[in-house]
């Protein structure tokens, strides 16, 4: 249980830090432009990573790149096309507009995932309290672009 509540804990400060990375990005985004910002804060998080890993951080095994499949490594696109995409929907959304789109497609597609247990994952089904979730997670994201 208590490493259930760390995990929740951790998903809380991720949902924080991308609020206000986006936030940054987006103010980045204005003075530099939309790509070049994306160039930058992804560049810093490869720099970051990579110090982490020279400090003695990592408990993985780089010697091991070689045996995954070519797809696992399309996180690295996605997280262009992640900043790429946050940057540009804040300024003209807000933070709290754009964040509760981004929530509410990221569950709906997690959704999805875990049912079918795409990408070697451990299969989550789908049930009817997943369903009422969607739609009061829908309704809520409703609620919010309300103007």
């Amino acid at each position: 249980m208590k490493l259930h509540i760390v995990s929740l804990l951790l998903a809380a400060v991720a949902g924080c830090a991308m609020a206000v990375q986006g936030s940054l990005n987006a103010v980045l985004g204005k003075i530099i432009g939309l790509l070049e910002s994306t160039l930058i804060v992804t560049a810093l998080a490869a720099l970051t990573a990579l110090a982490a890993l020279f400090l003695g951080l990592g408990k993985g095994e780089l010697t091991q790149l070689s045996s995954a499949s070519w797809y696992k490594f399309l996180g690295g696109p996605l997280l262009v096309i992640i900043t790429y995409s946050v940057v540009a929907a804040i300024p003209p959304l807000g933070v709290a507009n754009a964040t509760t789109v981004i929530v509410a497609a990221q569950v709906a597609t997690a959704v999805i995932i875990d049912h079918f247990g795409l990408f070697g994952l451990e299969a989550v089904p789908f049930n009817w309290w997943k369903i009422a979730g969607l739609i009061l997670l829908a309704a809520g994201t409703r609620l919010m672009l309300t103007q």
